[in-house]
């Protein structure tokens, strides 16, 4: 799949530039792809594209299918004649600006939608209906995100009990209450996938392939929680009876609780895997490659018992294995995922990463710290694998060096080669020259960004993802550095 060496970028479409408070899917995207090929590189990876539910976490979503409605740009919107034409002026273009967007950005929306229902029959209107028919997940999302407004932005198992555990009787008189809301969120998931569309369209044009990513896990405030209740290890009244999380390590006494339910793989094993079916058929029309997080909860899972308040006292529990990616294969084909396989990694775990042939992640962040035989030291690499410096919980790469030790600072300077006087560079060279098949670089770190360009500090609730870059940044210096280093490694796909 990444047999031919080549170099991806991680920028999330929130980083984008532009006039709205948040980057989206216009201008900005396609400017970015040619910027990419202008670069040489192969490859736009991205975190999930779904609207976050929690704390704008783009791994805390309403759902698993749709897209983020913050990512639709308004301007396409007013060029086809959805809304007047007008200035979206970014108060920060330094920053996302979360409130700002969410308040404007929904009203915005609505009123395209209305707009666009007025104006009646037309070659969109029929576009939009087909989306309708051949898109299943579409309308128990729109229903769920119509009955999130009805009641405020209460988390659903907060509704009235008929109402929390839906029936299709009561779905289809719900439907029919919220027909106008309805619509409109049909509507703006319509413009987010022919503006997605239109952004895989230009970039598959310019040689770049996009990789997306898919969370092991959702959000247990999700339609997919709501509507597959029995999907899920969840009591009568939609309650988790456990939830998930990591053992305690060297990072945390406690380990992790993250709180999302958990599968009850042997009804989904018995229903032939037909919600991850769908999942992963979703997702592979709408990316080159997908980047699969948590992939050893498919081998077992860290399950802790609802009540407890940390993750401490949990117990791994078997996971569907190769039964789920011999399922998948027999129907999707070739799969072409990226196995993140971080955190506590087992023999079977490996296996079953190996057997598919997925390649795995190797992240310098985590290579100095135990002796030669630390497998994300460079020269432990293999080629099936993707090297990154650091992923989006980590510190950009000067923000890392600089909050090491001296006697840290000085084992990175041992391996390396000293690399004191521009540390960021020094790791820029070793990923580039891994002999990993794939190395995926942050914008953040190609910039040279501190700490101030760090996307997320797990276990802070507020202030993440918010990190944008502006055009001033992509100075020709820093971008010409950079295609060095790819034609030197024989990593830049245009010579």
């Amino acid at each position: 799949m990444h047999s031919k060496r080549s170099c991806g970028i991680l920028l999330h479409p929130t980083s984008l530039p532009g006039e709205e408070p948040i980057g989206t899917l216009g201008l900005e995207a396609f400017k970015f792809i040619d910027t990419l090929y202008d670069l040489g590189v192969s490859w736009w990876q991205m975190l999930p594209l779904n609207p976050p539910s929690c704390c704008n976490s783009p791994y805390a979503a309403f759902s698993a299918f749709a897209g983020n409605p913050l990512l639709v740009d308004l301007a396409t919107l007013a060029a086809e004649g959805d809304l007047p034409h007008q200035s979206y002026s970014a108060t920060s273009p330094g920053r996302v600006d979360f409130e700002l967007c969410v308040a404007y950005k929904d009203t915005a929306l609505h009123q395209a939608a209305a707009r666009f229902f007025a104006a009646g029959h037309s070659e969109r209107m029929e576009s939009f209906w087909h989306f309708c028919d051949t898109t299943p997940w579409l309308h128990q999302y729109a229903l769920f995100m119509a009955l999130q407004k009805k009641y405020r932005g209460k988390p659903w198992w907060n509704w009235p009990k008929q109402v929390a555990l839906i029936t299709p009787k009561m779905s289809e008189k719900l439907s029919v209450e919220c027909g106008t809301e309805i619509g409109a969120q049909k509507y703006i998931q319509w413009q987010f996938y022919r503006q997605w569309n239109n952004v895989k369209e230009y970039a598959t044009a310019r040689g770049i392939g996009l990789i997306g990513d898919i969370p092991i896990f959702v959000a247990r405030n999700s339609a997919d929680v709501w509507c597959n209740r029995s999907l899920f290890l969840l009591d009568e009244a939609g309650k988790p009876t456990v939830v998930a999380g990591v053992p305690p390590d060297y990072f945390s006494k406690t380990g992790q609780l993250w709180g999302n339910p958990l599968y009850d793989w042997g009804v989904l094993e018995q229903r032939g895997f037909d919600w991850w079916r769908e999942r992963f058929r979703w997702m592979c029309n709408q990316f080159d490659t997908v980047r699969v997080d948590h992939f050893r909860g498919f081998e077992a899972a860290w399950h802790v018992p609802a009540a407890h308040k940390t993750a401490a006292k949990g117990e791994w529990s078997a996971g569907p294995g190769a039964r789920l990616f011999e399922t998948l294969q027999s129907e999707l084909g070739v799969l072409p995922l990226i196995a993140e396989d971080l955190g506590v990694i087992t023999p079977e775990v490996e296996a079953l990463r190996d057997n598919f042939k997925f390649p795995g992640m190797k992240i310098l962040q985590f290579a100095f710290n135990s002796g030669p035989d630390n497998s994300y030291l460079p020269h432990n690499h293999c080629r099936r694998s993707v090297v990154y410096i650091g992923t989006h919980d980590n510190d950009t790469a000067a923000g890392w060096y600089a909050g090491l030790t001296e006697q840290e600072q000085q084992g990175v300077n041992d391996y390396l080669g000293d690399i004191s006087s521009d540390p960021v560079l020094g790791l820029l060279r070793a990923t580039c020259m891994s002999v990993a098949d794939l190395a995926v670089v942050s914008l953040q770190d190609l910039l040279g960004l501190g700490a101030e360009g760090r996307m997320n500090i797990p276990g802070e609730a507020f202030g993440n993802w918010e990190w944008r870059f502006t055009r001033e940044m992509l100075s020709a210096d820093k971008l010409a550095r950079f295609r060095e280093l790819l034609t030197l490694y024989g990593r830049c796909c245009r010579r």
